[in-house]
């Protein structure tokens, strides 16, 4: 699996921290200089390289050591984002809630000194400020001693770093709101204070950018696996107009059925066999189905967050009844275990009936009880580190897992077309709209068995769609909060509120607080409501 990533480690770049803000606006310190780095193609696209591999890895050597970011929990990015998005929700209880401090995410009762609010608000801006810094190195001015061809091939480079950038800010937008704003045109270092922007800047900056650099961005046909193609700024479009209504009051439908329709009409990608497939080690075989992937790999971009945390995360580390190999892995870390609302999503959780609906049940009870008792509440068996032909792909004790992140992949299109149609666009069909769900559902059933009718095709029916499809994907509380359900009385789980039958919560829960370590910091930030 050769992958871009693995060329970040020729040029090793490492932040300048000084002080909270500088997150924001930093340049990069080098172990050549950036005259070298920056004289070659081959210097650009290594550092475009850091910026990719910023997602999953947490540092210069295996596992996150030598770290590029000096946070509370020393954990990477999608280790922080999958906990962010995945553990107040009814779908994942964490067991280690004491020792990794959780309790407040579990309970969804954070503040603005929680240790998890604070180490992503800095990870996202720490991705920012590379992509702003390969950004002011491969201006037009900068790149004139190059060949046309040359030229081309970093603008290419320079388009997918504002994609990167857009990514990460779409994830502030949806975690924090109202965010500070800062690009390539501020000069590195320095006393500069960002500006905040209002949800509905920050989501029509992201919006215009990825418009703006579209056309700049390769063909899904013709792009490097790991690397964003045109087809993956669509879909990112797709979800933020998705969300629209949540970031700024105003509803956006049809255009996300228009983006949607633009990945679909290219005719380049379809449905994955096999769901599992997805989810193993040979994943980055998958570009029929998957349009965008964070890539992991166990000899250079060993990781012990992302895939590594999602697999080793999933399995147990003491029920006798669980054999790690059956997933790829040395050993189970016992991290969590599915919540009732989740496994009551199937009505078979053996995988015979719905091929998604596979969960470990032996030895274990359906409700979770205790948050610390791993055998309260079934185990996910999504997620392996096993080729395609069934064998374990790495030794996870010392290199990880080699099973890559999708970000984006063609089932969601489908289901995004679907939910915006239910919710008014006038550009798509009902007719339509259900086809493209018993597509998903028909891959899940092995035939037409699953099948749905249009008076099952509702809004209450897509929300546990997504929860069948997209579990342990890193999607669930954005998803919750479009429903309206995340911090409601309407909809409870184990130990969503503190108990363990559950309650609802304030709705000032729907987003996290901007840290209290940056609004002393920066002066020009007022905190979200009701912190």
């Amino acid at each position: 699996m050769k992958k871009l990533i693995y060329l970040f480690f020729g040029v090793i770049l490492t932040g300048l921290v000084i002080s909270c803000t500088d997150e924001l606006n930093q340049s990069s310190s080098v172990t050549e200089t950036s005259e070298d780095v920056y004289s070659s193609v081959q210097g650009y696209k290594q550092v475009l390289a850091k910026l990719y591999a910023s997602f999953v890895l947490a540092g210069q050597e295996e596992g996150g050591s030598d770290a590029d970011l000096s946070t509370n929990t020393g954990y990477d990015y999608m280790r922080l984002y999958i906990n962010m998005q995945e553990v107040p929700t009814d779908e994942l209880a964490y067991t280690w809630v004491e020792g990794d401090d959780l309790y407040d995410l579990s309970y969804l009762s954070w503040d603005d000194n929680d240790i998890w609010v604070s180490d992503m608000y800095y990870h996202i801006y720490y991705t920012i400020a590379l992509c702003n810094e390969f950004l002011r190195n491969a201006t037009d001015d900068n790149i004139t001693d190059f060949s046309e061809s040359d030229q081309t091939k970093i603008r290419t480079y320079r388009a997918e770093a504002r994609f990167i950038r857009a990514l990460a800010y779409d994830h502030a937008l949806d975690l924090y709101g109202n965010v500070p704003y800062i690009d390539e045109s501020e000069s590195a270092g320095g006393d500069y204070l960002p500006t905040q922007y209002t949800r509905q800047e920050m989501f029509d900056y992201i919006v215009s950018e990825l418009k703006d650099i579209s056309s700049s961005l390769t063909d899904p046909s013709n792009t490097e696996y790991d690397r964003a193609s045109k087809a993956a700024a669509w879909t990112l479009l797709a979800r933020l107009y998705l969300n629209g209504e949540v970031y700024t009051g105003t509803s956006h439908y049809d255009e996300c059925v228009t983006y949607c329709d633009s990945i679909l009409n290219l005719n380049y990608f379809s449905l994955e066999a096999a769901d599992s497939l997805l989810f193993n080690a040979d994943n980055n075989l998958r570009t029929n189905e998957i349009i965008f992937s964070f890539g992991v790999d166990a000899t250079y971009s060993v990781s012990w967050g992302s895939t590594t945390y999602l697999v080793c995360g999933s399995v147990s580390s003491s029920n006798s009844y669980q054999d790690p190999a059956d997933y790829g892995v040395a050993s189970g870390w016992g991290s969590f275990r599915a919540k009732s609302t989740m496994t009551s999503l199937f009505s078979d959780l053996t995988g015979k009936t719905d091929s998604r609906g596979k969960f470990f049940t032996e030895g274990q009870i359906q409700s979770v009880t205790d948050l610390t008792d791993e055998s309260t509440g079934y185990l996910f068996e999504k997620w392996t580190n096993l080729t395609d032909n069934g064998e374990t792909a790495s030794n996870t004790s010392s290199d990880g897992v080699c099973t890559d992140f999708p970000v984006f992949r063609l089932a969601d299109i489908y289901l995004m077309y679907a939910e915006a149609v239910l919710r008014g666009a006038s550009n798509g069909t009902t007719d339509q709209a259900l086809k493209y769900v018993n597509e998903v559902r028909e891959r899940a059933y092995g035939g037409s068995s699953g099948d749905i009718s249009s008076g099952d095709l509702t809004l209450d029916f897509m929300i546990e769609e997504r929860g069948r499809e997209f579990y342990l994907e890193a999607i669930r509380r954005t998803d919750l909060i479009r429903f309206d359900l995340l911090t409601s009385s309407n909809y409870v789980w184990e130990f969503k509120g503190g108990s363990q039958s559950g309650s609802g919560v304030s709705s000032k829960y729907n987003l996290y607080p901007i840290p209290a370590t940056e609004l002393s910091a920066n002066t020009n930030l007022t905190q979200n409501s009701g912190y």
